[in-house]
């Protein structure tokens, strides 16, 4: 049996004027809890190959648990950049209020017909890509990186879509019930995959959404 352990970090809060959708922007994070960093640090393999996407807030998020290990007198490992990684992009949504998103049109451009995420897993923001999508494009990049790294730890610092995205892949969970899982900043999901002989699922739930404090 070969398990290979994905463990997955939602970035940092976000600094951003409330009740804006970011989506894909590039905006900052505020990386001033040393405490949780602290947990963060203690809890995450050292070495592992490390991933962040595109986004100055996990690539800020990682640099933050990285000073942690530093602290603990561990030698920081390198973090590669992965674009398949980042989060859902919401299109002509991004930088708006969810009350704007709420108004901009009807039916499926319409965010008010979900009751917990932006819009129903389908649905296409106009000049973006739909959840499905998100999950697509997220599973392709789980299956490459796993196969890259078969019985390793892999520390992937990312996004709120991204994590449900891999978690939906694991579980084959449908997009509508994916949307339905919580991925709170600086929390840490646990998911491995197992390969080897035998019949039944190949990938194994640890944690979700496992707090940093």
């Amino acid at each position: 049996m070969v398990t290979t352990r994905w463990w997955w970090i939602r970035h940092a809060p976000v600094i951003s004027p409330p009740g804006r959708i970011y989506g894909q922007r590039d905006v900052p994070a505020d990386t001033s809890n040393a405490a949780a960093f602290a947990v963060l640090a203690a809890r995450v393999p050292h070495a592992a190959a490390w991933y962040a996407t595109t986004l100055q807030r996990t690539q800020k998020t990682a640099a933050a648990i990285h000073a942690a290990m530093a602290e603990r007198g561990l030698a920081p490992p390198p973090v590669a950049i992965e674009a398949e990684l980042i989060e859902q992009n919401f299109g002509d949504w991004q930088g708006r209020t969810y009350d704007e998103v709420g108004a901009y049109g009807h039916g499926s451009e319409s965010a008010t017909g979900h009751k917990f995420w932006l819009a129903p897993a389908q649905s296409t923001p106009p000049g973006g890509e739909s959840f499905v999508d998100v999950m697509a494009r997220v599973s392709a990049a789980i299956g490459r990186l796993t196969r890259a790294h078969a019985g390793q730890d892999v520390v992937a610092v990312a996004h709120g879509g991204t994590i449900r995205a891999a978690v939906a892949h694991a579980l084959d969970l449908h997009p509508e019930a994916a949307l339905a899982l919580s991925v709170d900043t600086l929390s840490v999901t646990r998911l491995e995959h197992i390969d080897g002989p035998g019949a039944g699922h190949g990938w194994r739930t640890v944690t979700i959404n496992l707090p940093a404090q």
